[in-house]
């Protein structure tokens, strides 16, 4: 938990593997396109293209975002109708048809988002297949407009510049260029703003909420880019095989697509496409086996769904994850450049009379708890204010609640001036507010640096990429704690105190005017404390940021406090200086203890 920037370490040479691997992800596309092939061997490179767009959409909302999807068939067939009813029964062209198609499904995706992805977990699951279901039998009884199990023939292919794509050879080398500029879009995404907050959301959405990103809006966008993205493949689908039906879309389409993004990675979208061509082309290559492995033929789909099973068990993060990890073993990440890094610089306003965060009768109840009952609190700017009290006093619940995590039961919360009573997490953030929290809440997959970012984006335009300036940012912050050379570091393999660091860096990010520390020393060693100690000064003294902490080690808390508030069973029992707070009779009585008052 050093505070001394250390050397950056040194380059070593990157592994060729992730760029042959890439070109041979080009290139399989491309075969049937220069190869005399059959009709069937089109039909099948064909299949695979347009599902693997699909699928693309499972890597953002599933992958990205960690939300469950069992309704992207249905977003499929809204493009795939939106072609085939466009083109055949209103005469519209392939290309406004199918962008209509693409519309339909992302509007309906961001509207079933919007409805459900409050929810999570397991109704989420429920609810999609419910949406899929529905999706289903209007597909089948609509026969007015979808022409039911008979389905839709006769839709036209496209034209390009003037020249029709009847040819399957031609029809191909549209969806695969259609393809590679899906993935290009997927694989880039990560590393923009919206794609670290996805990212954010699937690893800690608590977190993610409380550093400022707007989780249910992020949710949304990632359910709508999916379902746009299943959409682009169903309408490509419809024109490649001039015919659809119900049964193209249905629930066990649904299933397959969930299985092709297990199967290949589902955080990456060379994994899609990689899990997607196995699981159309697999079935037919153990279908013909040569006459000596007859057998193979005769139970070639337990063969492949035990394939399947296997792979998922073993291989949590899909073929695509066993070679990136395998490749990691040969590669390192290129040196971080520790030099020029500007000072950390926190904005902090010109000093006012006025407190910065104001609590008026706070209360929060638990039914018949009260578990924090009519707090008046006032923490004045550039100092530290101390909050202590016994284990169950409702220390953590009072920073929840001020945090927004807990909805007040009554009373008012002000934080600059500013009412923030009925304000959500990530819009007390925008007011000026960090976290870190007593149990570490990072990105645990997420290098330091993009942990950092995530903090670093709430107060920038979100329009603008602003990525340079994130990135001096956050770089900053992980200096000031001492830590910028670990910047390429995945979070989880840091140690427990470098954690501490990195989760603090990353509320500092956000330039707050008020920081709540959890508990931040707990879990360090005497040497840490000291560090934290001395940190914790240099914001206050060096910086003018104003602190709200909690924390057991009294300490600790004796050495950085200015003022100090006690609680017991939710009421406030004390409140002044350090001196006078530890020595209060009641303190003792209730938390500290005759030989540590004496102390």
């Amino acid at each position: 938990m050093s505070t001394q920037t250390l050397e950056a370490p040194r380059a070593r040479r990157l592994s060729p593997w992730p760029f042959i691997l890439f070109a041979i992800a080009v290139a399989v596309p491309l075969l049937p396109y220069f190869t005399n092939v059959s009709h069937f061997v089109l039909s099948m490179f064909m299949q695979a293209t347009t599902y693997a767009i699909a699928v693309l959409g499972m890597v953002v909302v599933l992958g990205y975002t960690g939300q469950i999807n069992l309704a992207q068939a249905a977003f499929f067939g809204f493009g795939a109708y939106g072609v085939a009813l466009g083109t055949v029964a209103y005469g519209l062209s392939f290309w406004l048809s199918l962008a209509i198609g693409i519309g339909i499904a992302a509007v309906a995706g961001g509207i079933l988002g919007m409805t459900t992805l409050r929810l999570g977990g397991h109704y989420l699951a429920m609810i999609t297949i419910s949406f899929q279901q529905i999706f289903d039998l209007v597909a089948v009884n609509w026969i007015a407009v979808t022409r039911g199990p008979d389905g839709i023939a006769g839709i036209a292919r496209p034209t390009l510049f003037g020249y029709e794509l009847s040819d399957d050879r031609a029809y191909l080398l549209l969806c695969s260029l259609v393809l590679y500029a899906m993935m290009a879009a997927v694989w880039y995404l990560p590393g923009t703003r919206l794609g670290r907050a996805m990212r954010g959301v699937r690893e800690n959405e608590l977190a993610a909420e409380v550093v400022g990103v707007h989780t249910l809006r992020t949710k949304i966008i990632a359910f709508t880019l999916c379902a746009g993205l299943g959409g682009v493949g169903g309408g490509l689908y419809a024109g490649g095989f001039a015919y659809i039906s119900p049964d193209n879309f249905n629930f066990q389409r649904a299933v397959e697509f969930l299985s092709m993004v297990l199967l290949g990675g589902a955080q990456s979208p060379f994994g899609a496409a990689l899990g997607t061509t196995l699981l159309i082309l697999m079935p037919e290559w153990l279908k013909e086996m040569p006459p000596s492995l007859q057998f193979i033929k005769d139970v070639y789909l337990a063969i492949y769904g035990l394939a399947v099973i296997l792979i998922m068990v073993f291989m949590p993060e899909g073929i695509w994850g066993l070679l990136r990890n395998g490749w990691k073993r040969f590669s390192t990440a290129l040196p971080v450049d520790t030099s020029g890094i500007a000072p950390l610089n926190l904005d902090i306003a010109a000093t006012q009379t006025t407190p910065l965060l104001k609590l008026e009768g706070m209360q929060k109840y638990f039914g018949g708890l009260r578990a924090v009952d009519g707090i008046d609190l006032e923490v004045s700017r550039g100092t530290v204010h101390a909050l202590i009290g016994p284990n169950g006093s409702g220390k953590t619940t009072m920073l929840n609640v001020v945090n927004g995590i807990y909805k007040a039961t009554g009373g008012r919360i002000t934080i600059d001036g500013h009412d923030v009573t009925l304000k959500s997490p990530h819009e007390r953030a925008a007011h000026g507010l960090g976290r870190t929290f007593q149990n570490i809440r990072l990105f645990p997959s997420m290098s330091a640096l993009e942990n950092v970012m995530v903090g670093a984006q709430r107060d920038n335009n979100p329009i603008e990429p602003g990525e340079k300036a994130l990135r001096a940012r956050a770089m900053s912050a992980l200096q000031f704690v001492g830590l910028a050379d670990k910047a390429q570091t995945i979070v989880r393999s840091l140690p427990y105190g470098h954690q501490r660091l990195v989760e603090i860096a990353r509320a500092l990010a956000g330039h707050p005017k008020l920081l709540l520390l959890d508990e931040p020393a707990a879990g360090l060693n005497q040497t840490e404390k000291m560090e934290l100690v001395e940190l914790l000064k240099k914001l206050r003294s060096g910086h003018g940021l104003t602190i709200f902490l909690i924390d057991h080690d009294m300490g600790l808390v004796e050495k950085v406090s200015d003022r100090i508030t006690v609680l017991n069973f939710g009421k406030k029992i004390a409140e002044g200086t350090p001196q006078e707070v530890l020595r209060h009779p009641d303190v003792v009585a209730a938390y500290l203890g005759d030989s540590n008052a004496a102390a």
